[in-house]
């Protein structure tokens, strides 16, 4: 006789109705929202803050199980002894990012994206006005 439903899938089902309860945190002092731009592995991001800064966050062990991808909101704790590093608290779904949104508490994170994206993508060496040399066929035949 079957003792319940069981299955991984009975279970996911159940925890992830826990998720749509779940209450708005907003920012306390000394934390801020930041939107994860780089994964970099061993439980670490590159994160663009809020107040315009670049961090590098470490993510507790309890949101190690959490998947955080680029582009993800997520609540961070800025270490005092160390302003340019900071753990990582919390990660809002979707619909609280535009809750969020609405209460004016975060800008529109697509434009943040994007300005910090291009910054990413500059090659080493060359600065934005400057232009590379090209080739002359001479040269290449002196080779």
């Amino acid at each position: 006789m079957p003792k319940g439903k069981g299955g991984k899938h009975q279970k996911r089902k159940k925890r992830d109705a826990d998720a749509d309860g779940r209450e708005l945190i907003f920012k306390e002092e000394g934390q801020d929202y930041a939107i994860v731009m780089k994964m970099l592995g061993g439980g670490r991001l590159d994160a663009y803050c809020m107040d315009g800064k670049r961090r590098i966050c470490h993510i507790r062990g309890r949101l190690r199980r959490i998947r955080l991808h680029v582009g993800d909101l997520v609540l961070i704790s800025v270490r005092p002894f160390q302003t340019d590093k900071a753990d990582v608290l919390h990660k809002y779904l979707p619909d609280e990012m535009r809750a969020l949104q609405k209460y004016n508490e975060i800008t529109d994170i697509s434009t943040i994206i994007d300005q910090q994206s291009g910054l990413d993508f500059a090659p080493e060496g060359e600065e934005e006005g400057e232009e590379m040399s090209e080739v002359d066929e001479g040269d290449l035949d002196a080779l």
